[in-house]
């Protein structure tokens, strides 16, 4: 999770996709692969004004890299959990699966969203991003070497992708207002469970650079941490630097039914 791959124009096919995923959710099951998703999507009727090209764009260029990562995950778990969480929760869990499956706009919310806002600053403009994108491509962490056309479009694909987030105001503006945005609870015991899950140690779930993208430092986190214990998520125990967690979920089945009651 934590291997830093090229930046894509991926996020083209697709920015938030939110109302798009949910109903991708209901349709998928277990095994579905994304032909077999694309065909039931295709048969349902549910995208009335998609095109078939569009539709299998949507699948194959965002769904799939999002939410089919590995044996169904994280798609079984968020069909699971989507009745049982507020649209708020649930839309915070769409952005961590993005921001994972595109490097650039994970980067560009932990460099130029929180710096702003950490910074007191209240909006962000279309130029924050193209030089964000322009650096990047630079110093070589584009897949290759992008024009300036690209540079221009990948811009708006950042800022757009950040309104569709709730994390910037929406419209087609050059510049954004920033909105607050705090992370909902529910989303930091999930992400918390994910990593550990994942087999991550408590100390590396602790400093893992997905909590940036929600703007906890690890200080911030701690705190979080131990107020959802007292909900009974976990045991925390902490001496200096150290600190230790005890599970009290040992699967996703578990975590999800507490959850979602």
């Amino acid at each position: 999770m934590t291997d830093k791959k090229l930046y894509t124009t991926q996020l083209g096919a697709g920015l938030g996709l939110i109302e798009e995923t949910r109903t991708l959710l209901n349709l998928w099951q277990p095994g579905m692969d994304s032909s077999a998703l694309y065909q039931a999507a295709l048969d349902s009727g549910d995208f009335p004004n998609v095109t078939a090209r569009r539709l299998r764009n949507i699948v194959a260029e965002c769904f799939t890299p999002r939410y089919l990562v590995k044996d169904d995950y994280p798609a079984i778990q968020l069909k699971q959990l989507k009745e049982g969480l507020s649209s708020t929760e649930l839309t915070q869990l769409f952005f961590l699966f993005t921001s994972r499956a595109n490097t650039i706009l994970a980067d560009f919310v932990k460099q130029v969203y929180w710096r702003k806002y950490a910074g007191g600053q209240d909006a962000i403009s279309r130029d924050d991003a193209k030089d964000f994108v322009m650096d990047a491509n630079q110093n070589g962490k584009t897949i290759r070497y992008w024009s300036d056309s690209t540079i221009k479009r990948v811009s708006t694909y950042l800022t757009g992708c950040c309104a569709a987030f709730g994390m910037l105001e929406k419209g087609r503006k050059s510049v954004r207002k920033i909105i607050p945005f705090r992370v909902h609870p529910n989303t930091v015991a999930l992400l918390a469970y994910d990593l550990h899950f994942a087999g991550i140690g408590d100390n590396a779930v602790i400093s893992h650079p997905d909590w940036e993208l929600f703007g906890l430092q690890k200080e911030d986190l701690k705190e979080e941490l131990k107020r959802l214990s007292l909900k009974g998520f976990f045991i925390i125990q902490s001496a200096g630097d150290v600190i230790s967690i005890g599970w009290n979920y040992k699967s996703w089945e578990e975590l999800i039914r507490v959850i979602s009651e």
